[in-house]
Parts: C-alpha cells; structure tokens; sequence
C-alpha cells in the first residue's frame, strides 16, 4: 500500500511521458507528499502556481512567468519566499520556457524540486492530477479471488476450502477471466468507484488445492487474464444450512451489501453444497445484478403478482 509519495519517484514515474528535465532543487529528491495530506487543504494536488493557497505540485506558465515579471522586487522576492516556504513537492515550468533566475536560485537554496518540460500547461494539469490522485488514493487488500464475469468486476469471497479457486478455474474454463486472485488490491479513484488490480508478486497466479499455483495466461492465453476492473459485486460461498429455515430467502435471495472503503458494494450468497454448480450459479448472479441495476427485480415482480393474486381471490 502506497501511502507517501517521493518527489524522485514522481519524477521517474512521468519523467520520460512528460519529458521532464530537473532545473534546480535536486536535494529536495526526498520531499514527501502523504496520503490525505491535501484533503484538509483547499487547492488540489496539482495546479497553476498559486501563492494564497499553495498546490503540492505548482505548474509556471507563461501567465505566471508574466505575472511574477510584473512584480517589483521586493515583491518579488516575498512571493518567491512564500512559494517556497510553502514546500511544494515540485514545481514545473511549462513549454520549456527561460526559467528567471531567481526562481531557480530560490528553489536551489530551498531544495525545492524544480522542472522543465515541453508539455502545455493543460497537460501537465491533467496528467499530474490523474497521477497523484490515482498514487495517493485510499486502498484496501481483500481476501478472495477477482473476476470479470460478463464484463462485470466480480470478487468471490468466503472461507477456506469452499472453493473459491476451483470456482474461478471452472468461470476461466467457461471463458470469463482472472485478475487477481487470492489478494486483490482495491484502490477507491473515484466516489463511486473501486479498482481492483493484482499485486506484481501474483500477477496472471491462481492456486488451487490439489494442482498447486497455475499461471493462467500460460494455460489459458492472453484473454483469460485482465489488468484491472471496477468492482460491481461480491460473490460471497457460505456454507449450506437447513434449506427451511429463511422461507423468505427462497424467493428474494441472499442479498445484502458490504462496506469497501466509502463504497457499499452488493454481496450474493451461494451456500454451498453437493450437487450445486457453482460456476452456472455465480454466472446467473451477476445476470441478477445486471437485471437489478435496471430497475428491474424478478422477486420483487412475483411478490407483486402474488398479492394481486390474492386480491383477486377476496373480490366478491
């Protein structure tokens, strides 16, 4: 889990995609930006260079190289001590622009990172922004195997020996495909939305008892394997019990939701036991979610035609 971020490691990480160059500041290569750090704050993790409410990361364009020429010196310099005593973890000057002197014997003396590139300001914008929020976002490891099911994020969840591998071999067999299996990591990017992604360590892995660990993109081709996927649903394996004990489960299914990060995900049920075809089972749950997505409830449907039924048979 990445909780901290490096000004070095941002550089490596989009040095060579935004053709970045370091002017100055290389002492501050160590400069950290923590998780949440900026959620107390009002600007964002990456913007054009503001003074009152400083970015982390402080993009210079031509309308703030302008701006700063316009300055006298004294106030000149204090903006300048401002900017740097706010410790930005980087600053980027855009379009390869003449870098002001001063600015970069600011930066040196402060150890603030300092780079050039021939990107536009929008661009850097854009993909600073995705970087650092994508890097820095809220995740959380899940016991379980991650599937795309009907092209739908699907992680199978219950305890040991239930079956979950040999679950995910019969769906791989049946031509959906894996992404993660036993530790899937699950990063909240957006409000609404969880990735789920595979540690490099398990990458393209399924281990199943009895067969040991399986490289599926070697048994099955490139298409049985996924990089990421949003999670939709949970398929939760409990264990069968008396089947007359929920009479009502019978009609409405186990259904409930399950808190992931800030997201509530919906979570299916599947008792298993001898006889049952999981695979067909879990193929038809995410149909269901499909179904329900759209408004449009089967069990909800019958209880209604149940009780206009009803109705019917009281009329005079």
């Amino acid at each position: 889990m990445t909780d901290r971020l490096r000004a070095r490691e941002l550089f490596d990480e989009l040095g060579e995609r935004l053709e970045l160059r370091w002017l100055a500041g290389q002492r501050g290569a160590t400069r950290v930006l923590e998780r949440g750090e900026h959620l107390s704050r009002r600007p964002s993790l990456a913007g054009y260079l503001n003074v009152i409410h400083p970015n982390k990361v402080q993009i210079i364009g031509s309308a703030e190289l302008a701006w700063l020429d316009g300055l006298d010196a004294r106030n000149r310099w204090e903006v300048l001590q401002k900017i740097m005593d706010a410790r930005p973890l980087a600053m980027v000057i855009t379009q390869n622009q003449t870098c002001p002197t001063d600015l970069r014997d600011a930066a040196e003396e402060s150890d603030t990172p300092l780079w050039t590139s021939p990107r536009r300001g929008y661009e850097l914008l854009n993909l600073l922004q995705y970087h650092l929020a994508r890097a820095l976002a809220p995740r959380v490891t899940l016991h379980g195997v991650f599937m795309e099911i009907y092209s739908i994020g699907v992680l199978v969840t219950g305890d040991s020996g239930l079956g979950k591998s040999e679950l995910a071999l019969e769906l791989i067999s049946r031509g959906h495909r894996l992404v993660a299996d036993d530790a899937p990591e699950f990063t909240q990017i957006a409000p609404d939305v969880l990735d789920g992604t595979c540690p490099d360590l398990l990458q393209d892995l399924l281990e199943v008892r009895g067969l040991g660990v399986m490289n599926i993109r070697q048994m099955f081709g490139d298409t049985a394997v996924k990089k990421n996927k949003y999670l939709r649903l949970i398929v939760h394996l409990v264990r069968a019990q008396d089947p007359s004990a929920e009479a009502m489960a019978r009609i409405t299914g186990e259904s409930t939701s399950r808190k992931v990060l800030d997201l509530e995900v919906p979570v299916v049920e599947l008792p298993v036991a001898a006889g049952r075809n999981l695979a067909v089972l879990a193929e038809a749950a995410v149909r269901l979610h499909l179904l329900r997505s759209k408004g449009m409830d089967p069990a909800a449907a019958f209880l209604a035609r149940h009780s206009e039924f009803l109705l019917q048979g009281e009329a005079p």
